[in-house]
């Protein structure tokens, strides 16, 4: 399991004397641990770990901006180094173009062209049909393009 692994990634870091490491994962634990408690769960499983997960890369990625932003480029370095640790523990991300195909299957499956009316409906069907792999953003402007393009 993910949570396993996180763990024991964890333990590593902390032998290791990874400061860097051991505090993203250490926030990481407590933001599922949160999440379980949330959940009345002892233990989550590998799709709420990604999301928790997912969570805390949208974070960093909003701080990243942030600080570009504020001229603070030290912190928005520091950043980017929590993702790429982060990034480790994701599903490899489905290619732009196979999640295109997915989505004009999906668009295509409606017995009248959809409107964007419809779109929650197909972001639903592509989210189910990717599971974690899919980053929700990327989808999101897909299908709204094609749908204005209808």
């Amino acid at each position: 399991m993910l949570e396993d692994k996180i763990m024991q990634d964890y333990i590593q870091a902390m032998k290791d004397r990874d400061s860097v490491k051991s505090s993203v994962l250490s926030f990481l634990r407590s933001a599922m641990k949160n999440s379980a408690i949330d959940k009345k769960k002892e233990k989550l499983d590998d799709d709420e770990v990604i999301s928790v997960i997912k969570k805390q890369v949208k974070q960093r990625n909003d701080s990243i901006e942030q600080f570009i932003k504020g001229n603070r480029q030290d912190l928005a370095d520091k950043e980017k180094k929590e993702l790429q640790i982060l990034d480790l523990y994701l599903p490899e991300a489905i290619p732009e173009e196979k999640l295109k195909m997915i989505i004009k299957e999906i668009i295509n499956s409606f017995s009248e062209p959809p409107t964007m009316k419809d779109m929650g409906k197909i972001m639903k069907d592509v989210m189910a049909k990717t599971g974690a792999a899919a980053d929700g953003k990327l989808v999101s402007s897909i299908v709204k393009e094609s749908l204005n393009k209808k």
